[in-house]
């Protein structure tokens, strides 16, 4: 079987591609898809712990504490002490995050639409639904 055949490439591959053609699509914002969606997740569900927001958007914890640096360097997140836990911290998306997630969300509706436009109803819900059997298989394989 040749490389571009196997499933592995191809999602691989795939996600490359879509994560390269978001970011530039949102370029002129200075935000990349992977702090995009940090901030969709603080728009959604805001106040809440490095720990939750790893959780929510399936990251590692290390990797959203250098997300949430880059973005409270742009003025985006903040941080506050938590008052229920003195080892952990709260964070908020500012008000210019909020702009920039209500600027943003119309750009990456469009994108996906682009993307889903030629499918029928049928093959994106048994698109998603295999997605999501692969990626709890991937959380189950262990090598």
């Amino acid at each position: 079987m040749e490389i571009k055949e196997s499933v592995g490439y191809l999602i691989s591959n795939t996600g490359r591609k879509l994560n390269h053609k978001l970011q530039q699509l949102f370029q002129d914002y200075d935000v990349t898809p992977e702090q995009w969606s940090l901030l969709a997740c603080l728009h959604e569900h805001d106040g809440i712990t490095h720990k939750d927001l790893a959780i929510r958007i399936e990251k590692d914890p290390a990797n959203i504490t250098r997300l949430v640096d880059q973005l409270e360097r742009k003025s985006l997140v903040s941080r506050v002490a938590n008052p229920s836990d003195r080892r952990s911290q709260l964070l908020y998306i500012t008000e210019s995050g909020r702009a920039s997630v209500i600027a943003l969300a119309p750009i990456e509706a469009s994108f996906v639409e682009q993307l889903i436009s030629n499918l029928t109803e049928e093959e994106i819900t048994a698109f998603k639904r295999t997605l999501l059997k692969i990626n709890q298989n991937s959380e189950r394989h262990h090598s």
